[in-house]
Parts: C-alpha cells; sequence; structure tokens
C-alpha cells in the first residue's frame, strides 16, 4: 500500500492538535506531520509528548520563526517527498476540515485525478459558524481569481487539498513565492497550468470552536495582487515561449 501522509501547520494550537490528530489517526491509513512555527503555547512540546502514542506514523519539525502558512507547507512538502510518500494532503489543525473527508479524497488520488480540492464552494455554499461578511468575502475572492486566471477550480483558496507525488515533484517549490491565500491559488493555479487532472470534494467547512483565527488583512490583500501576478508573469513566460501550455 502506498504511504499516505497529512501535513498539518500549526501555531498555537494546543487547544486543538490532540482532537485534530485523534480524529485522523482513526482513520487507520495516514500518517501526519505537524509542522509547528515555535508555537508559545507549548503546541510543539503537546505534540512530541504523543509520539510515543503513535511510533513512526505521527512526525514533528519545528521551524524557528513563524513565516507563514505557505513556507511551513513547503517544508511539509518537501518532507514528504524525501520520505518518499505518495499522497500528500494540507489540512488544518483547528477542525475546521473534517479528518472523515480524508478517505474519498484518498480514493480519488488513488483512482483518477493528480490532485483533488476539499471545496466549500462546488455543491452550494457549504460553511458553518462563519459571519456574512466573511462568507461573503471568501465566495466573492473566489469568483475574483476564477475572472483573472480562468482556472476552473470553484474554491482556489481551499486549504484542504491532497497532491499526487508527482504533482509535488514537478512544480518548483522553491519558486512559490505566497504565503496565505495566494499560496493556496499559486499552488493550484501552478499545477492546472501544468496539466495535471484534478477534481473538486464537496465538504462542509466548519469554523473553528478553539484558539484564534490566524487570518488578517495583509493575507487577504496577498490574495488580491497575488493573482494578478500570477497572470503577468504567465503572461510575459508565454510572449518568451515559456508557457507550459
Amino acid at each position: 500500500m502506498k504511504k499516505a501522509l497529512v501535513i498539518i501547520p500549526t501555531y498555537n494550537e494546543v487547544e486543538n492538535v490532540k482532537l485534530v490528530l485523534k480524529k485522523t489517526f482513526s482513520l487507520k491509513r495516514f500518517d501526519v506531520l505537524i509542522v509547528d512555527d515555535s508555537s508559545p503555547d507549548g503546541t510543539a512540546v503537546a505534540v512530541n509528548q504523543l509520539l510515543p502514542k503513535y511510533p513512526q506514523k505521527l512526525f514533528l519539525e519545528v521551524r524557528k520563526d513563524k513565516e507563514g502558512l505557505g513556507k511551513a507547507y513547503i517544508h511539509g512538502f518537501k518532507w514528504a517527498l524525501k520520505n518518499n510518500y505518495e499522497y500528500i494532503f494540507e489540512m488544518d489543525a483547528d477542525l475546521s476540515h473534517d479528518p472523515n473527508a480524508l478517505i474519498p479524497m484518498l480514493e480519488s488520488l488513488e483512482s483518477d485525478v493528480d490532485f483533488i480540492v476539499g471545496s466549500r464552494y462546488v455543491d452550494g455554499i457549504n460553511v458553518v459558524n462563519w459571519p456574512l461578511s466573511r462568507i461573503l468575502l471568501s465566495y466573492f475572492a473566489s469568483i475574483y481569481v476564477r475572472l483573472i486566471t480562468f482556472m476552473p477550480i470553484k474554491d482556489p483558496t481551499a486549504g484542504y487539498v491532497g497532491y499526487r507525488q508527482k504533482v509535488l515533484e514537478e512544480l518548483n517549490l522553491d519558486e512559490i513565492q505566497f504565503v496565505g491565500y495566494a499560496f493556496q491559488i499559486e499552488m493550484k493555479y501552478k499545477a492546472w497550468r501544468k496539466r495535471f487532472s484534478f477534481k473538486e470534494y464537496p465538504i462542509v467547512f466548519t469554523d473553528r470552536k478553539k484558539g484564534i483565527s490566524k487570518m488578517n488583512g495583509n493575507i487577504i490583500w496577498e490574495a488580491l495582487y497575488g493573482v494578478l501576478d500570477l497572470r503577468i508573469k504567465d503572461f510575459f513566460k508565454k510572449q518568451n515561449g515559456n508557457s507550459t501550455d
């Protein structure tokens, strides 16, 4: 059986990390890598205490500085490739992503697609406990991304995503430049431009019950200008004969 890994980046998630690990390991199919950005609340300490409970299933990488979600995932992707995982997933630590969706998403990777997106918007709007203002911001941001990039993914900012090993090997991870919403867009856009097949799997996104959201204005603005930056750079690559088309 080919190996599957769930990468969970953490910063101050001590209230959530034990439960998300328990739920993920109950599926009996996944290893988990926690990438912690030196959380001052003791998240890494809590995970370290659990390592003997899940030998050769739970792994911990502690990064010195808090550099953002994108940098944490890139670190995790490189670790996954080095350790020869065939299927690599991104998942939030705060239980906004239901770990039970991992099984059908993995089945899609095993059978017919190169990357799979856990989508809030492929089947209506499936978000629980968000204020209306945040729902509208997220939903219209997804429309904006699709209009600018022409990428046919209804939830381009989704953070619940699975990749086959070959997708991450084909992308130049050192050239991924963004860290927040724009990171998620950039990964999907570059995979799509390389003509990897994909599917959106409908999920229900539930807002965190514990801990503090990492969302802020800088992340939103990065996404807005990041999408334009991606398209402009792609345009000039095409003009110079370096397009992936």
